[in-house]
């Protein structure tokens, strides 16, 4: 990891209408509930955008992504990805959105758009279907990755507060 200053992508990918996918993006929400961030870090709910994501990843040192990924672990269990390892780890399409992700960074890339470093806190889902809660599973995997990308902002330099009222 490195301590250069620059833009920060905090971004969740999900549907929070299909279960388990959805658990980045409820991740995101609880951070952006919870935390207070530096003003280089910006914090976004990707829901399914894919490829609209595009613009911002322009001109960022470092882009740290939240999703359901096929890991092939325990329902529940997350990884932490980085670099090279992320394009290998969405090989194995989840869901729609996954290719939409993929796809993302393959473009960036091409445009010349590629962040200069790259994370990703996957959670292995148990099911994906229509349902608006998670797993218990996976829910309990939501506080952990929180703890874990707030560690993976400050050890960079960008260091998130705690709010005493969270926002609702």
């Amino acid at each position: 990891m490195t301590t250069e200053q620059g833009n920060v992508l905090l971004l969740g990918i999900g549907n929070t209408v299909m279960s388990d996918d959805g658990v980045g993006v409820t991740i995101i929400q609880q951070l952006q509930q919870r935390y207070d961030f530096p003003e280089r870090v910006t914090v976004v709910d990707g829901g399914t955008l894919g490829l609209d994501l595009l613009p911002m990843l322009e001109n960022l040192q470092q882009l740290i992504l939240v999703d359901a990924i096929e890991t092939g672990q325990q329902p529940g269990q997350w990884v932490r990805l980085v670099g090279e390892e992320l394009p290998i780890a969405l090989e194995t399409k989840l869901s729609p959105h996954q290719m939409g992700v993929k796809d993302l960074l393959a473009v960036a890339r091409l445009m010349g758009h590629s962040p200069r470093e790259m994370t990703l806190f996957g959670i292995q889902p148990k099911q994906i279907e229509m349902d608006t809660e998670l797993s218990p599973e996976v829910a309990a995997a939501v506080e952990p990755v929180i703890a874990a990308i707030i560690s993976e902002l400050a050890a960079i330099g960008a260091t998130a507060r705690e709010r005493s009222h969270p926002v609702r």
